[in-house]
């Protein structure tokens, strides 16, 4: 037997719940993000030729290194706050606060890295 839900997809995919949820989410999208990022490299590297051209150039990308680089900073600080709120348990009752910690340091790192990359891939 089977579970009804009325849920469309549209509803389905808008969020609404807390911050801990959003934050696990992204922390799989940014190891999935780098995983990618591995893959390519790799390929790229034992291919060669035109193949592996292409493979380079779509790493080389500007949208795909800020990708990658919101990927990598983001699961570090975030695998950060995880470790903390691991190894002092006490902690844990915190949590709402150190995600916002958490995004006060991620939001004007990435922010400035992401100028970074924008303009010197725009010839800035």
């Amino acid at each position: 037997m089977g579970l009804k839900r009325n849920v469309s997809l549209s509803a389905g995919l808008r969020y609404k719940g807390p911050g801990a949820y959003l934050t696990y989410i992204l922390h799989r999208i940014g190891g999935l993000g780098m995983a990618i990022f591995i893959a390519v490299h790799i390929l790229a590297a034992f291919i060669g030729g035109r193949t592996g051209g292409f493979l380079n150039g779509i790493y080389e990308n500007w949208a795909f290194q800020i990708f990658i680089f919101f990927c990598a900073l983001f699961h570090a600080i975030n695998g950060l706050r995880i470790t903390i709120l691991d190894l002092f348990p006490k902690l844990l009752e915190y949590q709402p606060e150190a995600i916002w910690i958490e995004w006060a340091v991620f939001i004007p790192l990435f922010g400035i890295s992401a100028f970074v990359i924008l303009n010197t891939a725009l010839g800035g």
